[in-house]
């Protein structure tokens, strides 16, 4: 457990070893989460990081597919 000191403005500062086992960087994007016990901060997923998640389920055809299907069902 590490502490961190709130600045006037309500800022922190992540600790380094923190922010190297969670991969964050300057610009991630956080979620704050009040749990009811205390403030969860957690990484958002980004776009670039989706990119191939589907792979394991689907080919690039069936996605195409399914792509145009919902595309579809909106108009």
């Amino acid at each position: 457990m590490t502490e961190v000191v709130v600045t006037r403005k309500g800022q922190t500062t992540v600790p380094v070893e923190l922010r190297r086992k969670y991969g964050i960087s300057e610009g991630t994007r956080l979620l704050v989460e009040d749990t009811g016990k205390g403030i969860l901060f957690r990484k958002t997923t980004s776009t670039l990081e989706l990119i191939g998640s589907g792979a394991k389920q689907a080919s690039v055809e069936e996605m195409k597919r399914l792509l145009d299907e919902m595309r579809a069902e909106e108009d």
